[in-house]
Order: structure tokens, then C-alpha cells, then sequence
């Protein structure tokens, strides 16, 4: 290394240099008045011209060489390397990165252009002090259409998430694009949202796929990596949509269920069930099945439904009523004299339910009969009946003895009075709802306790944002920015603990119970 004195228009340009966009004239002008008024403070770099003579490349320095020409000198300060293996591209970069900013573009470039002359990407990151993962994402960028970045370099920039799509897509695609897009005379601005927008494709993810890597081998699926994603997650996906759904589908039916389905999605992306295929989110049963089906997101998820029992045949041979049998002429009692003794017999049930001394299991006893009698209808939805009435009397039976009267013991009792409990309680949206008083009863057998762990995807995107955030509440989850990420940390942090919202609980609101109390006040008995 050594410092010479040469004429600057004895220099030659380097063809392959790093920076290619040209400088502002506001920054050029700003340079030649410096020259002029105490000339070049820090001399250009050369190295010998190679082929021998005694001419000198410029390494870098081009502007302060061009300059000074501007400026008129004759005889300038140049300091003379040797030249390197990589003919200065990585000297040359440091060295415009630490004068005026480097246009993004040219940045880009010389990525790809370090690449090429033989540096990895672990060096280029430990040179120039950055993430491994930057400088793989400002390579990406650097493989963009040529005349593409021609014309950013000019100052027209696309926003971040049009530049990631554009860059992501292949060369070709973009080649195609380009020629419908591209700036006119008459308009020399481009709409970046059409260049976007027609390279979009449409994304599957490994960490969506439930297939491992030997059935995306069988389906030659090539993941590649989304640079520009979440550092901390798999952000691997392919655009072969064909070949990811066809693979999830086959792991779907090597994972079906005995008597499950692989069910379609609707519109609304909603999977479509057999006809009179009711769906539980509750606790599932024996009797009910599981279908399989493929979100938007080409996610395999699954629900249980429950079919109705199948209807049962009526039989011919039934009495018109209880207690009249048909026969020859007439009858012993006739139709009206059977209809004063139903008011009959009513008049005196209920005078000595009023007046007659019952004892406690008694009268649990006879709540359960009631609840059994053929003029209840409860919409139940435990129930296997085809119409979704609840059988009560299964529950019944079980307190009558063999003569007809009442036997039984505590603990039959207590099973008899619990099961008609279940099935009359509900506090399901649909047409079983209980109301107001399945929740009163909840909140009397501490039913709150019993709550599943809320902490899920299913259930927190059903949250609006600010109820999400303020779920983070006595908890170590800060919230996000993004409502996506918000959900997820919460669903990691209850992963092995139990959430259950405020609105989940039992204890009704207290205006709504006010309400309840004041439109059914209780009569006194006469």
C-alpha cells in the first residue's frame, strides 16, 4: 500500500463497481465545492491495471475522481492496494456503506455479486456485521428482474409486502408480469399492487401440515423457505397446492376414524355434516363420530357430531286410552264419564299435593315422575329421540317397584333425580336452552369447576381484540401487535393450565336476574 500523485483523468472506472445508481446532483455539487475549497480529504482507492502498464483502476472513489476533473486539478492523491481475490467487491462495499447511504438496490446487488466471487453467506454476514438471515433475505432481493430493479433504483419503491411477493416469485413470472406492467412515456409511475397482485400465489405451509416428510416426498412437494416470515417459526411452504391437499388428504384417510367421514367445506368455510348431523362441542360420546375436514388454510381439522336414533315403528295394537279397554258394545265407562274422572282424580292430586304431609325423597320422587309425564315436551340435547325430545321415563321406571308403587332406595334416587336434571338442563344456543335457570343451578352446584380450559385457538378467535388483550391480564403474555400472535402466546401459556373467560361463568348477570324475578314473581298459594 502506498500513496502516489496522478492525474485523475489517468484513472480508469471499474466496470464491476458497487455502487451503480447515480447520486443526487444536490450531493455532487456539495462534493465538487469541498474539493474546490480544500480539495480531497480522503484519496480514492486504485490497484495497478492488470495486464501490466502503469494505469490504475479505480477500486473506490469514483465521484471524489470525477470531481476533482469537475473541479479542473491536474494532479490528486490516490493510495495504491493490491488487488484482491475478489477484485475489491467487499472493500468496495464497506467503503460506500460508510459514505454517503448506499442506494437500497445497489445493496441488493452486491449481495449477490459477493456471492458469485466466492463469499459465503457466513462471511458476508460476519464482514459486514449482519444477521445471517438479513443478508439471505437481501440476496432474495438482489435476484429480482433487472429491469425491475433499474427502475427502483430510480426512487419508485414498491411497499415492503408487494417487494417481498415480487421477489419471492420466479424470475420467469416476473419476466411475463413485467412486459404487462411495466412504466409507458405517458406513465412513468408503476402500479405495484397489479405487479403484486398477478405474482401472488397461493401459500401452503409445513407447520400446517399434518403429512410428514416422506408422503411430501411421494408427492414431490419442495418446501422453500419464506425468508421474510417470523424468525422464531417453520415458515416453509410450498405454492404445488394440488400436491399438499392431495397429501393431507391421504393422511386423512389413514387416520379416519371407524365409523368417521372426510367432509367438505361449505362457502363459509364451514365443513358440510350429513343431513340431521348435529355437532358437539361438549364432552364427546360413544355413540357420536368424528369428521375430518380441510380449512381455507389447507389445515386438517376435525369435529364430532351426533346423528339422531333412528325412528322406531309404531304399533297397531294401543289402547285409545289409559285404562279403557274396547269392547263389544258398550263400553263400561263411556269416553265422557273417563273425562270426569281424569278431572276428578286431578282436583285430588293437586289438593294433596297442597295438604298432605310428603317427605323429602318423596317429594324428589315424584318431581322426577312429573318431569316423565306424557304432557312434558323438553327439547334435551342428550337425547338419542329422532325429534330431540327427552325420554324421561328411563329415569322414572327406576323408582317404581314391581306393584306399582314406589321403591326405591337413597342412591337410586339420587342417579334417577341427577340424570332427569341433565337431561332437562341446558344451556346450549339452540332450542334446548334452559335459560335463566340453568344457570342459577350451575352456580349452585359449583358447576364452575367443571369448565374445559379455554385457552384455545378454536375459542380465543372468537374474542374481539381488546377482550383478547385484556385476557393477558395476571399473566406473563404481554400483548402483540398482531391479534394472531396475541392468540397464539396466550394458547402457549395455557398449553398446560386451564383459562375460562368471565362471560363462561354460571352466575348470571344481575340486571338480567333482577328481570327474572320481578316478571315471575311468586303468587301466593290460596
Amino acid at each position: 500500500m502506498q500513496l502516489k500523485k496522478v492525474h485523475p483523468r489517468a484513472l480508469k472506472d471499474n466496470p464491476d463497481r458497487s455502487r451503480r445508481t447515480k447520486s443526487t446532483p444536490q450531493a455532487d455539487a456539495l462534493l465538487l465545492a469541498t474539493i474546490k475549497l480544500i480539495g480531497i480529504l480522503q484519496p480514492p482507492v486504485v490497484v495497478p491495471k492488470q495486464g501490466g502498464g502503469n494505469g490504475h483502476v479505480i477500486e473506490f472513489g469514483h465521484r471524489r475522481v470525477k470531481q476533482a476533473i469537475a473541479a479542473g486539478l491536474d494532479e490528486i492523491e490516490v493510495l495504491e492496494v493490491e488487488a484482491s481475490d475478489d477484485h475489491g467487491a467487499m472493500r468496495s462495499m464497506i467503503e460506500n456503506l460508510a459514505q454517503e447511504p448506499i442506494n437500497p438496490v445497489d445493496q441488493w446487488r452486491d449481495m449477490e455479486r459477493l456471492a458469485v466471487l466466492g463469499w459465503t453467506e457466513e462471511a458476508i454476514a460476519a464482514a459486514l456485521g449482519l444477521a445471517l438471515r438479513r443478508v439471505r433475505q437481501l440476496r432474495l432481493l438482489g435476484s429480482v428482474l433487472l429491469a425491475i430493479l433499474d427502475h427502483v433504483a430510480k426512487g419508485d419503491m414498491p411497499n415492503e409486502q408487494q417487494l417481498r411477493i415480487i421477489a419471492a416469485a420466479p424470475v420467469g413470472d416476473q419476466k411475463e408480469v413485467w412486459k404487462k406492467y411495466k412504466p409507458s412515456k405517458n406513465d412513468p409511475k408503476v402500479t405495484w399492487w397489479n405487479v403484486s397482485n398477478a405474482l401472488t400465489k397461493t401459500r401452503m405451509y409445513a407447520k400446517h401440515a399434518s403429512f410428514d416428510d416422506e408422503l411430501a416426498r411421494a408427492y414431490g412437494i419442495e418446501w422453500v423457505n419464506d425468508l421474510f416470515g417470523p424468525a422464531d417459526e417453520d415458515g416453509r411452504y410450498t405454492i404445488d397446492v394440488e400436491a399438499y391437499l392431495g397429501a393431507q388428504q391421504e393422511w386423512m384417510t389413514n387416520h379416519l376414524s371407524k365409523r368417521g367421514i372426510i367432509a367438505e367445506i361449505n362457502s363459509w368455510g364451514e365443513p358440510v355434516l350429513p343431513p340431521k348431523a348435529a355437532c358437539v362441542y361438549g364432552k364427546v360420546g360413544k355413540s357420536d363420530r368424528v369428521a375430518m375436514y380441510l380449512d381455507r388454510d389447507g389445515t386438517v381439522q376435525s369435529v364430532a357430531y351426533r346423528m339422531p336414533a333412528p325412528k322406531t315403528a309404531q304399533g297397531n295394537g294401543a289402547s285409545p286410552c289409559d285404562g279403557a279397554a274396547e269392547t263389544q258394545g258398550r263400553p263400561d265407562v263411556t269416553r265422557r264419564g273417563i273425562g270426569m274422572i281424569g278431572d276428578f282424580r286431578t282436583d285430588a292430586l293437586h289438593e294433596a299435593l297442597r295438604r298432605a304431609p310428603i317427605t323429602d325423597d318423596t317429594l324428589l320422587t315424584l318431581l322426577v315422575l312429573a318431569l316423565a309425564g306424557r304432557n312434558i315436551s323438553i327439547a334435551s340435547e342428550t337425547s338419542d329421540d329422532v325429534y330431540g325430545f327427552a325420554r324421561m321415563d328411563r329415569h322414572a321406571v327406576r323408582l317404581i317397584g314391581q306393584d306399582g308403587k314406589l321403591g326405591f332406595d337413597e342412591k337410586t334416587l339420587q342417579q334417577a333425580a341427577r340424570g332427569a336434571l341433565i337431561e332437562v338442563l341446558s344451556c346450549r344456543q339452540n332450542r334446548s336452552d334452559s335459560g335463566l335457570v340453568a344457570r342459577i343451578a350451575g352456580g349452585a352446584v359449583g358447576a364452575d369447576v367443571f369448565l374445559p380450559n379455554m385457552g384455545t385457538v378454536e375459542f380465543l378467535s372468537c374474542l374481539s381484540r381488546p377482550v383478547l388483550d385484556g385476557s393477558c391480564k395476571d399473566t406473563s403474555v404481554l400483548p402483540r401487535l398482531r391479534v394472531k400472535e396475541t392468540r397464539a402466546a396466550l394458547v402457549a401459556h395455557f398449553a398446560g393450565g386451564r383459562f375460562v373467560h368471565p362471560s363462561a361463568l354460571f352466575a348470571p348477570d344481575a340486571a338480567a336476574l333482577a328481570n327474572w324475578l320481578a316478571k315471575h314473581e311468586a303468587i301466593p298459594e290460596n
